[in-house]
């Protein structure tokens, strides 16, 4: 089948819903490490990776044959959350190579498979917990799709999936994220008056949810201190402390858990996206002891953990996170990015670099800018997406794995894309 005769049939009868499909327009066939092949062979640089689902890179060769001998074997496909091999070895590995060195005393909750199941079962849980209902995000988060996480979502084009009167996006306040209003405006201080002020208006909240760097919000990255403070002021007012890590977890951040190192236990951490490490749904809810109160079955699915990916999920953590070699490449590979992604600045007047980690991009001012640099950019075979309020952050997702020689050529993409959209723009402003 032609790649014009597959278009066709995604025209005709795929829902108008599709979207990334939209921004890079062809056929893709297959994929290896960080490079996406097309059917007409055309090759592509990834600096998407599924959206932070592919951290490890497309099909990785421990993890795939981990999995096709699993299936070969007959090994359990699908089990709803019955007792599996699969599942305990996930969990002993989880529990060996990421809790215990950190110090952290989590129970796992194994949600229905996507991030959004996970944000769902966290505010449900704190609201249980506590006995409150008022939920509180902030501007610029997002959180998933489905009702409950999209009323904790500030971008308008998503929630009016919802309705364009809000029904049901309720139960939320939305806050100032750090430095929502510049660098010199403390919004810590902002959210401490509003929720210590008993006129207000505000209820008191069950919890705070919030991301460790803001995803789809534009790479806003959470300082040491405001993540603090907001974890002192938590406990303050008798709130839960939610940890959004979908996007931002599993080394993005370029350690396993976006917030590490900093002084704060959060109650509850969210993750998917990478946890599989092959791109499988998978997501899962970390949740203090204390703080485990269901009843059997309270919080329910079909897919509350999926098989396949317990198998994935822990050659993943054998293979990368067994001792501390992987982050330390991490950290190297963090500060070629940013020195790639400051070259992309210098060609953009007032274009600013945003994020950490391996979660970086640049802000260029513009969305109509940053649309066009990433089009050009998938022209010469570089696939990257844009991110923020007004889409004007062009964002590097690459794979974590992707070998320098790769990195380096995509960012140079990347930099003659920026020059050739910012020469056009200014010859358009002429």
């Amino acid at each position: 089948m032609s790649s014009e005769t597959q278009k066709t049939i995604f025209e005709t009868r795929e829902s108008q819903v599709r979207s990334y499909c939209r921004s890079f327009d062809t056929v893709f066939t297959k994929a290896s490490g960080s490079i996406m092949t097309d059917v007409d062979g055309k090759t592509y640089i990834d600096f998407l990776a599924g959206c932070s689902s592919l951290n490890y890179g497309h099909n990785d060769p421990d993890m795939k044959q981990a999995l096709i001998e699993h299936i070969m074997g007959d090994g359990i496909a699908h089990g709803l959350d019955m007792y599996t091999d699969t599942k305990a070895r996930f969990l002993q590995a989880y529990e060996d190579i990421i809790l215990r060195p950190r110090g952290m005393d989590y129970k796992i909750m194994l949600t229905g498979p996507t991030g959004t199941n996970a944000v769902e079962a966290a505010i449900k849980l704190a609201r249980k917990v506590t006995g409150r209902r008022n939920v509180v995000s902030f501007t610029n988060g997002f959180h998933g799709m489905t009702m409950g996480a999209l009323a904790l979502t500030g971008n308008a084009g998503k929630r009016a999936g919802g309705g364009n009167d809000g029904a049901g996006l309720t139960g939320v306040t939305h806050l100032p994220y750090d430095r929502a209003f510049g660098d010199d405006v403390d919004t810590l201080e902002q959210i401490r008056m509003m929720l210590t002020n008993p006129s207000s208006g505000v209820d008191a909240p069950a919890a705070f949810i919030f991301e460790p760097i803001q995803g789809e919000g534009g790479l806003n990255a959470a300082s040491s201190d405001w993540i603090e403070g907001l974890g002192k002021l938590a406990k303050e007012i008798g709130a839960l402390v939610i940890i959004d890590d979908i996007q931002s977890g599993c080394g993005r951040a370029g350690t396993f858990f976006g917030c590490e190192g900093m002084d704060i236990q959060p109650d509850m951490i969210t993750q998917a996206k990478s946890l599989s490490g092959f791109g499988l749904p998978f997501a899962a809810l970390l949740i203090k002891p204390e703080h485990d109160i269901w009843k059997p079955a309270e919080h329910n699915g079909t897919f509350r953990g999926n098989t396949h990916a317990f198998v994935t999920a822990r050659v993943a953590l054998e293979k990368f996170w067994k001792d501390d070699s992987f982050q330390q490449a991490l950290a190297d590979k963090a500060l070629i990015l940013t020195a790639g992604l400051q070259a992309v600045a210098d060609e953009v007047d007032g274009a600013v670099l945003k994020g950490r980690g391996l979660m970086q991009g640049v802000d260029v001012g513009s969305g109509e800018l940053a649309s066009d640099i990433c089009a050009r950019c998938f022209e010469a075979g570089l696939i990257i997406e844009t991110s923020g309020a007004h889409d004007e952050v062009v964002k590097v997702l690459a794979p974590l794995t992707t070998p320098t020689a790769t990195f380096q050529k995509g960012l140079e993409i990347l930099l003659d894309a920026t020059r050739s959209a910012t020469a056009q723009h200014k010859i358009a402003a002429e």
